[in-house]
């Protein structure tokens, strides 16, 4: 399979640290929660955590609406069994990639459940051309054309999420 680069490590590295900024600014005198969305945005929720400068939980959930080498979503799957204690938090939702907007929608609905003080959504990559939802993410590192991506936590059937950029898979082999 062919990957070519999409967004540079050094890109990438800049608009998390700028994010990190933002976030400290938007979060100071409150009380955070990360929620990082597995396994796509482990590597993004790693750095984007050591650039907040204000005092946070994290926590971690899973969610699925692709599975394997598949490219369109199926029916989201959630597991929110090992989160803390959410009521009356801030929550920001990570995730490496909104796409249709569904996964991230569904999640924040059951979110809401928690009783949390407020939700926000937080994303490393954006496909506008595909949102089907009115939900859009309250910040965003990069706004991306609909092409297939991996790298940086994200992955084509499990592989390439060791990619230290956003690469673009050629189109014949996916």
């Amino acid at each position: 399979m062919n990957v070519s680069p999409l967004i540079h490590e050094e890109e990438i590295a800049e608009a998390v640290a700028q994010l990190g900024r933002r976030l400290s600014d938007e979060y100071r005198d409150r009380e955070l929660t990360i929620l990082g969305v597995l396994t796509g945005s482990l590597i993004f929720v790693a750095d984007l955590m050591r650039q907040i400068e204000v005092p946070h939980q994290v926590g971690l959930l899973q969610a699925s609406s692709y599975r394997g080498t598949a490219t369109s979503p199926g029916r989201l799957e959630l597991n929110l069994d090992f989160l803390p204690n959410l009521q009356g938090r801030d929550l920001l939702l990570v995730d490496d990639i909104f796409d249709t907007g569904r996964t991230i929608t569904g999640i924040c609905e059951k979110l809401k459940e928690q009783q949390p003080r407020s939700i926000q959504v937080a994303v490393l990559l954006w496909k506008k051309a595909r949102t089907v939802v009115e939900t859009v993410p309250d910040f965003t590192c990069f706004e991306i054309p609909d092409q297939f991506v991996v790298g940086y936590g994200l992955d084509y059937d499990g592989l390439y999420r060791h990619l230290p950029y956003i690469g673009v898979v050629e189109t014949d082999t996916v």
